[in-house]
């Protein structure tokens, strides 16, 4: 589906002043202590009247009956909603559109709340400035690998110098509500679940630049992640469809935003260099610089693929098929 600008929702009662967005799909076992350190980071800071709103991406595992059971006993309000079509992107969305808050924090089910978030967050919201603004994610367990993660103590604003990827972590994001309607859905082609497989996030951003409005990230608004993955092929593969997605958004935007074709020759000549014992991608985890480079390839053949699919042309060449078909 193709982005579309946030339909406006009936208010009722009171308009909180943030509203917490978590989407959720199999994973009740970590959703809850993300459910759990929300509600403690809203009890350690009450005045700062806050909302969580959890998407149920289609889970077929206990979610459905252990969200009722937690709205139920909730100390602040606590919204439920399911959206059956898969995808990432399709479920930040259908939070968007009943998230009621002033400031929106998307966070996702497999991370912990710093008990000061709502205080960090309240105080960089304090000028009203319209920004997308990202915070610090740290590794949750110390078994996890330091993947996905972003623990820079400098803050910072997103420049074509910058390759948007990870600059602001899509399970520690934050927006004005006025941001999110100017800006409008999420790409559904991209993210966990959709044909892209992530990015979504990163998407989100490099619409962010287009219109001028500030994308940032602060060292603190901390959450911890985590998300589990303790061995190399579970990061290898993550590393890929990371890849992938970008490889996607390269083409997307490359008539309004061509600086990302300088990132992708950038991973090239970084990839050639690696073939004379230059540095790798992540030295730590040994990831390389060619995963990269393929999966940009693919994920931008997949994003022309997916075009082609949508040009009227192509819907009208198989009407015409099918009533060709129809009339044999």
């Amino acid at each position: 589906m193709m982005p579309a600008a946030m339909s406006p929702r009936p208010q009722q009662g009171p308009v909180p002043a943030v509203s917490f967005i978590v989407c959720t799909r199999d994973r009740v076992a970590v959703l809850e202590p993300c459910i759990s350190s929300i509600q403690a980071a809203c009890r350690a800071h009450a005045d700062f009247a806050a909302e969580l709103v959890v998407v149920d991406n289609g889970s077929t595992d206990s979610t459905a009956k252990r969200l009722a059971s937690i709205a139920e006993l909730s100390d602040i309000p606590f919204t439920a909603i399911c959206e059956p079509r898969p995808g990432l992107a399709a479920a930040r969305n259908a939070g968007l559109e009943r998230a009621r808050g002033r400031v929106l924090v998307f966070v996702d089910d497999d991370c912990a709340v710093h008990k000061d978030y709502l205080r960090d967050l309240q105080r960089h919201y304090a000028a009203g400035e319209r920004v997308i603004r990202g915070g610090r994610v740290e590794i949750g367990d110390p078994r996890d690998l330091p993947f996905t993660i972003k623990r820079s103590p400098v803050r910072a604003r997103l420049t074509p110098d910058v390759h948007p990827g990870g600059f602001v972590l899509g399970c520690n994001m934050t927006m004005h509500r006025d941001v999110a309607a100017r800006i409008g859905r999420f790409d559904e082609r991209f993210g966990a679940g959709g044909p892209l497989r992530s990015a979504e996030d990163t998407d989100y951003l490099v619409r962010a630049v287009l219109l001028g409005i500030p994308v940032e990230y602060v060292p603190d608004m901390t959450i911890y992640h985590h998300h589990g993955r303790r061995d190399r092929k579970a990061i290898e593969k993550l590393h890929r469809d990371y890849s992938m997605g970008n490889g996607g958004l390269c083409l997307k935007h490359i008539r309004h935003a061509p600086w990302l074709l300088r990132h992708f020759y950038w991973s090239m000549r970084a990839a050639l260099r690696e073939l004379r014992k230059g540095p790798l991608f992540d030295r730590e985890l040994k990831l390389s610089h060619w995963p990269i480079i393929g999966m940009n390839l693919l994920g931008a053949a997949k994003f022309a693929v997916l075009l082609l699919a949508k040009s009227p042309k192509t819907t009208e060449m198989r009407q015409e098929q099918q009533a060709n078909a129809e009339a044999r």
